[in-house]
């Protein structure tokens, strides 16, 4: 039943049910601020993965839930890219060590079942912080306070929001932040299956002419697969029979980890991007995908948002320091610059790659060709862009 009592002010109230909503929530009542996290309940079936570069597994390590998940992942340790585009100029294939950067791994692939699960857990055991289950309905801002009202009929009052509730952001419209969208003519086919060879932990990404098929090594002889299509060849895949599934993706990896059987149900998803044009409002912080969307492409998605949060939380803190509020306008606004550069680098990044493989226009293809030619060849270069690909070359930085 709701609670009818007036609500108890908190520093912080996160929306959000998602990994992003739930570890900043983390984070910010370990830093010692009484937090409060409105979330739906989990969702318990989901076949998805999520590859997480060191930063976040730091972030993980910090807040208390690394440990139960390693054994559950797989170690990433080489990135190998191929162009199978089939046009004339091709690019030549690609492979990234991470011992070229003195680590022993560039991150772990996970399921993002047991993600939730373990992050969950830690929210319903972690001290300082009150869970809602529901989503947010309504929100009023004010110069003080922030009012969220949630679907339970609990209402949430805190000193600052942060909005971790997805694209279709609520408190975002409410906060009247404007964003851009777009779409892409794809769908993103994703999948795990079993196989024969071992993957030597090596994500393999095959560059097509409708997007990448990436094979991204899991526990044992099994690999999640996400496989960029068009929206008729995303349906052909699903309407297939599982042997002749089995078959045609294994077709697709030129039968580098020999032959699939599948392992888990196939799920589709449209590709389409978002930014918005501001990440604060008033009492009000964006994160994760509130934020910004983009294509599953290098895996940048969630360690995009978890580095929304680092920073976030640095900022707090700090302020903390200085006795401020957590919604200090001053605070906000460092927030705001620390992430904006990161967030259109990587976006613009992605999308620039995307779509340099569904063009036939060929002076992209030669770029294409001679950028993948340098990563190849030119060690200074290559090293480079492995260190930006796991984090922005200011703030965080990765040893080597």
């Amino acid at each position: 039943m709701p609670d009818s009592s007036p609500p108890v002010t908190h520093d912080v109230v996160v929306v959000g049910g998602g990994p992003s909503g739930r570890i900043a929530a983390l984070r910010l009542a370990q830093l010692g601020l009484s937090t409060v996290l409105i979330a739906p309940e989990l969702r318990r079936v989901d076949g998805r993965t999520t590859a997480l570069w060191q930063k976040s597994i730091s972030l993980l390590d910090d807040i208390g839930v690394w440990a139960d998940l390693a054994g559950n992942t797989a170690p990433l340790k080489k990135m190998c890219m191929i162009d199978d585009t089939k046009r004339l100029i091709r690019a030549p294939e690609v492979v990234f060590d991470a011992s070229e950067l003195e680590l022993n791994e560039f991150g772990f692939n996970i399921l993002n079942s047991d993600l939730n699960k373990a992050l969950e857990k830690k929210c319903n055991s972690q001290g300082n912080l009150d869970c809602i289950i529901g989503s947010a309905e309504t929100v009023k801002y004010s110069e003080t306070l922030v009012d969220v009202h949630a679907s339970s009929g609990n209402q949430a009052r805190a000193r600052l929001a942060v909005a971790a509730d997805g694209r279709n952001s609520m408190l975002r419209q409410a906060a009247g932040i404007e964003v851009k969208t777009w779409s892409y003519p794809q769908e993103a086919v994703v999948l795990n299956v079993e196989h024969r060879l071992p993957h030597q932990s090596t994500s393999t990404e095959f560059h097509t002419r409708t997007g990448p098929f990436t094979l991204v090594p899991l526990p044992g002889r099994q690999s999640s697969v996400v496989c960029v299509e068009t929206a008729q060849g995303a349906r052909d895949l699903i309407s297939m029979a599982s042997t002749d599934l089995e078959l045609e993706l294994e077709k697709r990896a030129h039968s580098v980890l020999g032959s699939f059987k599948l392992a888990s149900e196939i799920q589709s998803f449209p590709l389409s991007g978002l930014n918005a044009h501001k990440l604060t409002g008033q009492r009000l912080a964006l994160v994760g995908e509130t934020a910004h969307v983009f294509p599953p492409i290098g895996a940048q998605g969630l360690n995009l948002s978890l580095r929304d949060i680092h920073d976030l939380t640095s900022v707090i803190q700090r302020g903390l320091l200085r006795h401020s509020d957590p919604g200090d306008p001053a605070i906000l606004m460092s927030y705001e610059q620390s992430r904006m550069r990161d967030i259109r680098l990587r976006t613009n990044a992605v999308d620039a790659l995307n779509k340099s493989l569904l063009t036939s226009f060929l002076p992209v293809q030669v770029a294409r060709s001679i950028g993948m030619y340098m990563a190849d060849r030119v060690g200074p270069f290559r090293r480079f862009l492995m260190r930006e690909g796991m984090a922005p070359s200011v703030g965080f930085r990765i040893p080597g």
